[in-house]
């Protein structure tokens, strides 16, 4: 009987075991791999790597200790010792969140739904039996180590595979593996991806305009409902429902959620840049805004200074900015609650715009470039926090590289664990929050513990694959050249100052010093776009990060990330190929409103184009369905047939047919030139 309850209960754990996370390039630390400078002496990688030099050394003083005297075998363990350095180490040496002692050996040819080079069809875990069977080899790394594995005993002095193993089949149960769908396998060379050929883009981006509204940030309310709250920069949230098609978004502007404008300082660059609501708000009724503060007029405008002595900064050097002092105006995370409106939050209409806690304060030393969304990861429950690098021409105090500041970085912070005076004395935190103990900075002791990834100028809207949560994407500001998208992951230096995007940087001013070329490592973006490519006489603006999109609304578009351009000129559609490889290709797509659009659109002269004003930011709402939040209202992405899209995935009679709706009078959606300027302005210069 106990048998049976063991034999439960570890089918039942297995069943606990997490589905194997898609083959992006990771190392075994989760952080991406290395851009290499040149190629590694005793590893054969070079480009793309999870080894630097020095690690390279330490395998090599790993493998001479083995004193393998047979060559045929010394090389091949050697590259298996070298599969460190592989850039899906991750995957190679982690199967079912199981460390491994080597990387998982292919033993079987590729399974048709892998996306692996047919390379791996040998059967290289039979090719090192077959080879080092009867080879000595001194700390072997074959040693039966695998917990609960048949073998010798892990203690034994056995230096040959034939005595750590009694069958070849046993040794390759234990080592070996074929190559799926979400794995992949190890067969002596680089692993390498098959390419597909690139889908064919889509023919367009169908949109209908659901709200008249100019909104910054969008976010699904976490109880899974139809609903979503949206912000303004000026420090206002409502609470919406979304429409079925052919409905309009069900917002009363006269009726806030929770009016914040007393708070928020609004000029310009300057307002409330983002929203989060805690994954568990529908029982505790916790949520947190972004924004900025003038410590002149708010007493409690009152952070440090980002231009300290920890950073070689002196403010009293600064000077003014915009007229503004050297940390004038602050970055503010403060935390709120919708507990005191009503028993159940899930139900709250209405918060009271009373701080529960500051979060975190910090002066900015100049007045653009702050960045400023906040959003929960799916998968940890963590608060990212993604800050610019505080502006001046090139980030000119190199706050980016500067491990030591928390300007041009991305911020991980636990607000569910709140540390003592003493703990945030100690540490030197900035607010009210914890460290997550995986933060990059343990293994990394230069790095201040908020920091997850750094070396980036602006980072404008970033968010979670909803299918792939290890797909961090984050679009980030180019200077003057070139606008960008990046994969974030732990620890990962992105490269701003020293690169913008794929470009050298040569800085004009550089009073903070400069960090060389060769001492850096930096990921390089997946993709993004010249400036001149969006408008050849005024380039364009500032990228505006989107969202995989996930919905079945347009199957065509499935799959595909979506990011814009602030003057709204490029809407790009981006395909990974192959899939779960990281690597993009990207093509703009055109994009128009929708013939029977519940609100009336407006056209760019002599063109198609839906006239979209300025493209603030994308939005998803909990059916996965895709926004457009612009200075000319709400756009959804709407099924490619109501714009004369073609689009052979779509099954046209299962489209719903909208409603009759009465449309508003073709000039109540027309923006005057003056308008548009001046909301340009006044969101454009925190972007530039």
């Amino acid at each position: 009987m106990g048998g049976v309850f063991a034999v439960i209960f570890i089918f039942c754990n297995l069943l606990l075991l997490p589905y194997p996370s898609s083959s992006l390039p990771l190392c075994t630390d989760s952080r991406a791999p290395l851009t290499l400078k040149s190629a590694l002496e005793f590893c054969s990688y070079n480009g793309s790597s999870c080894c630097n030099s020095t690690e390279d050394s330490q395998l090599q003083k790993q493998f001479q200790a083995m004193n393998i005297s047979d060559t045929s075998c010394a090389s091949l363990v050697q590259s298996v010792l070298c599969a460190r350095c592989d850039p899906f180490s991750s995957k190679l040496f982690t199967i079912y969140s199981v460390p491994r002692p080597v990387p998982l050996l292919c033993n079987s040819t590729i399974s048709r739904s892998s996306s692996q080079s047919s390379q791996a069809t040998t059967d290289f875990c039979s090719d090192i039996w077959d080879t080092c069977q009867n080879v000595s080899i001194f700390n072997s790394p074959f040693a039966p180590s695998l917990q609960g594995q048949a073998g010798a005993p892990v203690n034994s002095k056995f230096t040959k595979l034939t005595e750590l193993w009694q069958s070849k089949t046993e040794f390759c149960n234990v080592f070996g593996g074929a190559s799926t769908a979400e794995s992949v396998c190890y067969d002596g060379e680089p692993v390498t991806l098959n390419k597909t050929g690139t889908p064919s883009a889509p023919h367009g981006l169908c949109l209908e305009k659901i709200g008249n509204g100019s909104y910054l940030d969008m976010v699904a309310h976490p109880d899974g409902s139809n609903r979503a709250f949206f912000s303004n920069q000026r420090g206002q949230i409502w609470l919406a429902t979304i429409p079925k098609v052919g409905g309009t978004l069900e917002l009363d502007e006269s009726n806030p959620f929770i009016d914040l404008t007393d708070q928020v300082h609004f000029d310009t660059a300057f307002g409330m840049m983002g929203i989060a609501f805690h994954p568990n708000f529908a029982q505790n009724g916790r949520f947190f805004a972004s924004f900025n503060c003038d410590k002149g007029k708010s007493p409690g405008c009152t952070g440090r200074c980002s231009c300290n002595s920890d950073v070689n900064c002196d403010p009293s050097k600064l000077g003014t900015d915009n007229g503004a002092q050297p940390c004038q105006y602050q970055s503010v995370i403060a935390e709120y609650t919708a507990n005191g409106s009503t028993s159940q939050p899930s139900s709250a209409e209405n918060a009271k715009p009373s701080e529960v806690r500051r979060i975190f304060t910090m002066g900015l030393p100049f007045t653009s470039q702050h960045g400023g969304q906040i959003l929960f990861g799916p998968t940890d429950g963590y608060l990212y926090f993604m800050m610019g690098d505080g502006g001046g021409v090139g980030d000119p105090y190199n706050f980016s590289q500067n491990k030591k500041s928390v300007l041009g970085k991305i911020m991980r912070l636990d607000v569910n664990k709140i540390p003592s005076t003493a703990e945030i004395n100690r540490l030197g935190l900035w607010g009210n929050y914890s460290i997550p103990t995986d933060n990059p900075f343990r293994q990394d002791e230069e790095l201040l513990p908020e920091i997850w990834a750094f070396g980036l100028r602006n980072p404008w809207r970033c968010s979670f694959d909803s299918e792939r949560p290890s797909y961090f994407m984050c679009g980030d500001v180019g200077e003057n050249l070139y606008e960008e998208v990046d994969i974030i992951s732990k620890g990962g230096n992105y490269g701003w100052r020293v690169y913008e995007g794929l470009y050298p940087f040569d800085p004009t001013l550089s009073p903070g010093g400069n960090t060389s070329v060769n001492s850096i490592s930096p990921i390089l973006p997946v993709m993004g776009y010249n400036h001149s490519e969006v408008n050849k006489k005024i380039g364009s603006a500032s990228i505006i990060g989107g969202h995989f999109y996930r919905s079945n609304t347009d199957p065509c578009m499935y799959g595909r990330y979506l990011y814009a351009d602030l003057y709204a000129g490029a809407i790009w559609a981006a395909t990974e190929d192959p899939e779960n490889s990281g690597n993009f290709s990207t093509s703009t797509i055109p994009f128009s409103c929708a013939r029977d659009s519940p609100l009336q659109c407006s056209t760019v002269p002599e063109s198609a184009l839906a006239a979209l004003g300025y493209i603030y930011s994308f939005g998803q709402d909990n059916s996965k369905d895709i926004y457009l939040l612009t200075s000319s209202g709400v756009y959804r992405v709407a099924t490619p047939s109501r714009c004369n899209y073609t689009c052979s995935k779509e099954n046209v009679t299962a489209v719903a047919s909208p409603g009759p709706t009465t449309s508003p009078p073709s000039h109540a959606n027309q923006l005057s030139p003056v308008i548009l300027l001046s909301a340009l302005l006044l969101f454009m210069a925190g972007l530039a």
